[in-house]
């Protein structure tokens, strides 16, 4: 793992919570961008050293309606930035790690991701993250 890409936060609105985010604790909204595949809405907020990745369900299909139905608002996941994702979910399943799914799909950004079940993670669910370049927002 490169580097912590961001932590990804469950919110029922993003229009409801940005004022939080934005205005009480003064971090800079980087862009909203809806991601379809995953059933998604999705604000990046900077953080100084890490991004928020707030996500709003665009249905109640998806995983993050599923979660915020049995859990409520919070921290759904930590990703992390990876070169090769798929080299690195290959080393990653020879070492007993379950995954959510076989190939990388694409997440927010432009980015290809794949996630850790979280039985896997002691209860934490993972994410990994290529980006055309770590550096990439």
């Amino acid at each position: 793992m490169e580097k912590v890409d961001h932590i990804g936060i469950a919110v029922k609105s993003l229009e409801d919570s940005l004022d939080y985010y934005i205005h009480t604790l003064g971090l800079k909204l980087l862009g909203i961008e809806e991601v379809p595949q995953q059933h998604v809405k999705v604000a990046f907020l900077d953080a100084g050293n890490i991004k928020l990745e707030l996500l709003e369900p665009m249905s109640d299909e998806g995983a993050v309606a599923s979660f915020l139905e049995k859990r409520g608002e919070g921290v759904h996941h930590i990703a992390f930035g990876v070169r090769n994702i798929k080299e690195r979910m290959e080393e990653l399943k020879t070492q007993g790690v379950r995954l959510l799914q076989d190939e990388p799909k694409k997440g927010a950004g432009g980015a290809e991701v794949a996630f850790l079940h979280p039985k896997s993670s002691f209860g934490v669910l993972y994410e990994l993250c290529a980006k055309r370049s770590l550096g990439d927002e």
